[in-house]
C-alpha cells in the first residue's frame, strides 16, 4: 500500500450489506439482461483469446458496472474489457483502499449461445487483492452460491457442502477441464485417472461451486483468468475446500492472469490428487510442500 493509504478492515456488518446487495444485483441483471436473450442469441463474436462474447455478455457487464458503484464505489474489472484495460485496473488496485470489483457477466457463453442451461453470472469484491465476498448465480436453476470471508459458503441459504464427501480418491468424481493442461498430464488423466469418473460442464465459475457443494470431489484446470476463479476460490475455501496451483502450494502465489488450479473438498482427496497431478508433470516449480487452502 502507498504510505498513508492504509484503512481499517471493513466491518463484517458492512461486508454483509455488500453481499446482500450483490446477491440482489446479480439476480436483477440475470432477469433483465440475460434470461430475455437466452435462446435468442444465435452467435457471438470471437475474441483474441478464442472465447466467445455475445450481446448478452456486453449488456450484462454494462448493467453491473453501472450498479456496483451504488454498493461500493470502486474500480471494476470485467471479462469483456480489453486486456490492456484489465491489466491497468489491476495494477492500480493494489494500493486502492476502496477495493476492487471483479465480474464475469456470463461465464459459459458457448453454453448460453447454444441453449445449454449451464452458465452463470459471477462477481467478487477484493480488498488488498484478497477476495472478501463472492456471488455466483445460475439463473436457469435459480441457484445462488455466495460467501463472505470468515462466514461460510451457502447455496440458497443452505450451508456448503450439501453432503458428506468421500475421503477416497478412487471413489471421487472429478471436474477436469482440459484447456491448457500439459499434454503429458492430459494423456495420463485420459488413460489412467486415479478417480472414479470425470465431468466437465463448460463453466469454470460453476465448477468451483459444484465442488464446494460436494457435487464434485476434485477439480483441475490448466489456467484460468481472474474472473474465472475469484468468486469460486472464496466459495470453495469457505466450504472447507483445499486448493493449490500446478507449481505453488500457495494458490495466491500463482500468476493472476493464467492461474492453474488443483482442488478438492476433502483434505485426503486433495493431498492424493495434488501428488498424482504433480508426479512427472512437466513445467512445474519445485514448491511441493504442505497443503494450503
Amino acid at each position: 500500500m502507498r504510505e498513508g493509504s492504509a484503512v481499517a478492515p471493513l466491518a463484517d456488518g458492512e461486508l454483509k450489506r455488500m453481499l446482500d446487495a450483490s446477491i440482489a444485483l446479480v439476480r436483477e441483471v440475470a432477469q433483465r439482461e440475460i434470461i430475455p436473450r437466452f435462446l435468442r442469441v444465435s452467435h457471438g463474436q470471437r475474441k483474441d483469446d478464442g472465447s466467445l462474447c455475445s450481446e448478452a455478455d456486453v449488456a450484462a457487464q454494462r448493467f453491473l458496472i453501472e450498479r456496483l458503484s451504488g454498493i461500493r464505489p470502486c474500480p471494476v474489472i470485467g471479462e469483456e474489457m480489453s486486456p490492456a484495460a484489465q491489466r491497468a485496473i489491476w495494477e492500480a488496485s493494489g494500493d486502492d483502499p476502496r477495493g476492487l470489483w471483479c465480474i464475469d457477466p456470463i461465464d459459459g457463453t458457448t453454453n448460453f449461445i447454444n441453449g445449454l442451461p449451464c452458465f452463470a453470472v459471477s462477481l467478487a469484491w477484493l480488498s488488498a487483492r484478497r477476495v472478501r465476498l463472492a456471488v455466483t448465480y445460475n439463473p436457469i436453476t435459480d441457484e445462488m452460491f455466495y460467501a463472505r470471508q470468515g462466514n461460510g459458503a451457502y447455496l440458497n441459504g443452505r450451508r456448503l457442502p450439501l453432503r458428506q464427501v468421500t475421503s477416497d480418491i478412487a471413489r471421487a468424481v472429478g471436474g477436469v477441464d482440459f484447456k491448457r493442461i500439459p499434454k503429458p498430464l492430459a494423456d495420463r488423466i485420459a488413460v489412467g485417472p486415479p478417480f472414479y469418473s470425470q465431468r466437465n460442464f463448460g463453466s469454470s465459475t460453476l465448477d468451483w461451486c459444484n465442488l464446494a457443494a460436494g457435487r464434485l470431489d476434485l477439480y483441475l484446470h490448466g489456467g484460468q483468468m481472474l474472473w474465472d476463479y475469484a468468486a469460486g476460490s472464496l466459495i470453495l475455501s469457505e466450504a472447507g475446500g483445499w486448493m493449490c496451483s500446478l507449481a505453488h502450494d500457495d494458490y495466491d502465489a500463482e500468476d493472476v492472469w493464467r492461474r492453474p488450479v488443483i482442488a478438492a473438498l476433502h483434505p485426503a482427496v486433495f493431498a492424493a490428487w495434488r501428488d498424482w497431478v504433480r508426479q512427472d508433470t512437466p513445467l512445474l516449480g519445485s514448491a511441493c510442500g504442505t497443503d494450503t487452502r
